[in-house]
């Protein structure tokens, strides 16, 4: 029998090949039998580590949304005012969309092939994800460090900017991620008529 890091290591590679093929091929014409051999398995060993088709596709995606959850609640936990707090969730924000733009990818094409109990586990998750962003815009308008116009469409917003940059960021590109990540902080922060915003993003760079 496997040792529990074999089985998590199998585990990880099987949901990451999977993750390479949902983007390359699509959800719909990727088979078990591709992503099998992809990890050079059987097909049958497959089923040691999930349970359907479609349970792999929730094992990516919510992989996915679990890993940014996680993240945000490491920049929430960074010292500094409100806007401080709404500064760090923002590059946490925006750099993972950059750095796994595949995943993000199949998190926002292949949402509608999750059975709806699936679907709707990802869409809560995805929706208390949006409501932290939306609370540090809510109190940075309360705390009169930021100019709030609606703080649901302010985070619409943000979420766009950051699945646009999956869309299109390359590592070899004219621009490093840093450079992005201070770019649209920026942006973000004149779009609230945050004072000082170059002022805190330049501070965070230094």
């Amino acid at each position: 029998m496997a040792t529990p890091t074999l089985q998590r290591s199998t585990a990880q590679a099987i949901r990451e090949e999977a993750a390479r093929l949902f983007f390359q091929r699509g959800y719909d014409a990727t088979t078990l039998r591709q992503v099998a051999a992809a990890v050079g398995l059987k097909v049958g060993s497959l089923y040691n580590h999930i349970d359907s088709k479609e349970d792999l596709l929730l094992q990516v995606m919510g992989g996915i949304i679990d890993d940014l959850l996680e993240l945000q609640q490491e920049a929430l936990n960074r010292e500094g005012d409100v806007i401080e707090k709404l500064r760090a969730v923002l590059d946490c924000h925006i750099r993972f969309h950059a750095e796994r733009a595949q995943e993000v990818f199949i998190g926002n094409a292949e949402l509608r092939s999750l059975p709806a109990e699936a679907r709707g586990l990802v869409v809560d998750k995805r929706s208390r994800y949006e409501q932290i962003i939306q609370s540090l815009i809510e109190d940075a308008g309360e705390a009169g460090l930021a100019s709030v116009l609606d703080a649901r469409i302010h985070t619409y917003s943000f979420v766009a900017q950051a699945t646009h940059i999956a869309g299109w960021f390359k590592p070899e590109g004219r621009m490093t991620l840093d450079e992005l990540v201070a770019m649209y902080t920026k942006f973000a922060l004149r779009e609230l008529k945050v004072a000082d915003a170059d002022e805190r993003v330049d501070r965070r760079e230094a």
